[in-house]
């Protein structure tokens, strides 16, 4: 097998520019969402986290707004052969995040101005949107289907 044969070969991760965009925005819009947490939204965050999640409201925010500044930070400056698995990580962040944005429709919790119930639904479809962006900007739902490709050609 040559390198050509492989997956990256192809370098699927490759920037354009509305990726290159796309990305930077995303990596600082989690930048920004993370120190939130930290500083001035940190109670808002607070309401967002399920009632049956087994630990302190208060350290998962912290935590989640660490894991936040750390995401946004490698979407700014991780090399380009390997953001790909910064996207998988960002977009799997999204999806484990999630629970929380339901919690707060089902409690009918208040918070970030979202005070009705029709707020609260209507931002729920943001979240698979996030998870999209975060595969699209960094080539990872492009890497993934290389993959797949080089293992179909591979097993041929």
């Amino acid at each position: 097998m040559t390198t050509t044969d492989h997956p990256t070969a192809a370098d699927p991760t490759a920037d354009n520019p509305a990726r290159l965009v796309g990305r930077l925005l995303l990596g600082g819009a989690l930048l920004v969402a993370g120190f939130s947490h930290l500083t001035s939204a940190r109670e808002e965050f607070q309401a967002q986290v399920p009632p049956w999640f087994p630990a302190d409201p208060d350290l998962v925010v912290v935590v989640s707004g660490a894991i936040e500044i750390a995401l946004g930070a490698a979407l700014v400056v991780v090399p380009r052969r390997l953001r790909w698995a910064v996207g998988l990580v960002v977009a799997g962040f999204f999806v484990a995040v999630f629970p929380g944005n339901i919690s707060q429709l089902v409690t009918r919790t208040d918070a970030f101005g979202l005070d009705s119930d029709l707020a609260r639904v209507l931002r729920l479809p943001f979240q698979p949107v996030l998870v999209l962006w975060a595969l699209w900007s960094t080539g990872a739902w492009r890497a993934w289907r290389a993959w797949r490709a080089w293992r179909v050609r591979r097993a041929a």
